[in-house]
């Protein structure tokens, strides 16, 4: 069903939350999983608000391990860019059958809705996205 599935996490509760449905898809479909985190451009976000590179690399690891302990071997990788463009343009470099990911809910307005990541990728992604509520 779902050969590749990516995650991309941030260090959102959004996030945490969603990694538990997360292993239950992929061992479900018996899937490869792969755990991306994307850094925002320097230029495209205030000072002091992204994590450091010494940070997402903590995250990663942090979350291979949870999913070592679920018994899932996931790969884990990093880029560095736009978050939604940089999810999609990878979920087409893997040939990503699911992108799943959790969804902070970004205000109630459309406006709000409309600028939140998960939002950009569904209407970006070259694979089906599941957002995690």
């Amino acid at each position: 069903m779902f050969k590749t599935i990516l995650f991309p996490i941030d260090q959102s509760r959004a996030s945490q939350d969603a990694a538990e449905k997360v292993a239950e898809i992929v061992k479900f479909c018996d899937s490869k999983l792969i755990i991306l985190s994307v850094q925002s451009d320097a230029e495209n976000t205030p000072e002091n608000s992204t994590p450091d590179n010494q940070a997402i690399d903590q995250l990663l690891q942090n979350a291979k391990i949870a999913f070592s302990d679920w018994g899932i071997a996931a790969e884990i990788t990093k880029q560095e860019g736009r978050p939604a463009f940089c999810i999609c343009d990878y979920a087409d470099e893997i040939n990503a059958d699911l992108i799943v990911m959790g969804c902070r809910g970004v205000g109630l307005t459309e406006e709000g809705a409309a600028e939140s990541v998960s939002n950009r990728v569904i209407n970006l992604a070259p694979c089906p996205v599941m957002v995690i509520p």
